[in-house]
């Protein structure tokens, strides 16, 4: 898979903007299926008690969602979700980028069956790169995410 084109909407952000603001806030990323051609690109913002996960399977198709984190949870493959999300590149940032945050008003608490684009196969998950989104040029990665309050 290429990675994702940056176009922008009819209006608002367009993706290259979407995927530096991943970056700043200091989400990781996971290439799945090899470094020099990843198949799908993911990435990970861990909260104390759940994950938001954004996945981008190609320059239609993206899902994200909010996965409970319990010990042993596999966030690639959750069993039950609080919110998920499946449209284009653009508007599947957005939405995950808007998420409140867990224990604010407005943050998701229902508990959802996930669709079938929650996961990644796992076939594709023997061959993973994982770095920091948030690496400055100076490769400091700036710490890790802030905590709930």
């Amino acid at each position: 898979m290429s990675p994702p084109t940056p176009h922008s909407g009819s209006s608002g952000q367009g993706l290259e903007e979407l995927l530096e603001e991943l970056r700043r806030r200091k989400w990781v990323l996971h290439l799945f299926g090899g470094r020099e051609a990843p198949e799908i690109y993911a990435a990970v913002y861990r909260w104390p008690t759940c994950a938001d996960v954004l996945i981008l399977r190609d320059e239609h198709r993206a899902s994200a969602y909010r996965v409970p984190t319990f010990p042993g949870t596999d966030v690639f493959s959750p069993r039950v979700v609080t919110w998920q999300y499946h449209a284009t590149p653009v508007w599947t940032l957005r939405a995950v980028l808007t998420l409140a945050e867990p224990g604010t008003p407005g943050a998701p608490l229902q508990a959802l069956r996930p669709q079938p684009d929650c996961r990644i196969p796992p076939e594709l998950r023997h061959d993973v790169t994982i770095r920091p989104t948030g690496m400055t040029r100076e490769g400091d990665d700036g710490g890790g995410p802030p905590a709930c309050a």
